[in-house]
């Protein structure tokens, strides 16, 4: 049924708690397993140099792939078939475009379960992915006491 399987990770312990899913879904189905890392644009970016704001790319860029290739050895050791993507842009927009233009099947990732003032105030990637992608999402609710 699922041929490709995304993870969208940010590096925190709290999105890693998909990874157990995600990785089971991709074993389940013999599916390959892409781990996407989002390197999100700098905010506090003016005044800064085109070669300074450059260089910060790259190392932001650098330590992303460096985290997902932290993950990878475990996944394969459990025989998954992986792949790590480092994409520089917006989560939201990102995670939904890329699963699109790489004919992912199925999206796992992991939602901080904010509802009301919070969710309205800070937004959530989770639920911009949902209304956004148009493959199946599978939501982890993830625990804030296992971070």
């Amino acid at each position: 049924m699922y041929k490709r399987v995304l993870i969208p990770l940010d590096g925190s312990a709290l999105a890693e708690q998909a990874l157990p899913h995600a990785v089971s879904q991709a074993r389940h189905f013999q599916a390959e397993l892409i781990l996407l890392r989002v390197v999100e644009p700098f905010a506090h970016a003016r005044g800064m140099s085109l070669s300074v704001l450059k260089k910060m790319k790259q190392q932001a860029h650098a330590w992303a792939g460096e985290y997902l290739e932290s993950l990878v050895a475990d996944i394969e050791e459990q025989g998954v078939l992986v792949q790590k993507v480092t994409i520089y842009g917006r989560p939201h927009t990102v995670i939904a475009e890329f699963a699109e233009s790489e004919e992912v099947d199925l999206i796992v990732m992991s939602t901080r379960g904010q509802s009301g003032l919070s969710r309205w105030l800070m937004g959530s990637v989770a639920d911009r992915v949902v209304r956004g992608a148009k493959i199946p999402v599978l939501l982890v609710r993830a625990e804030r006491n296992r971070e």
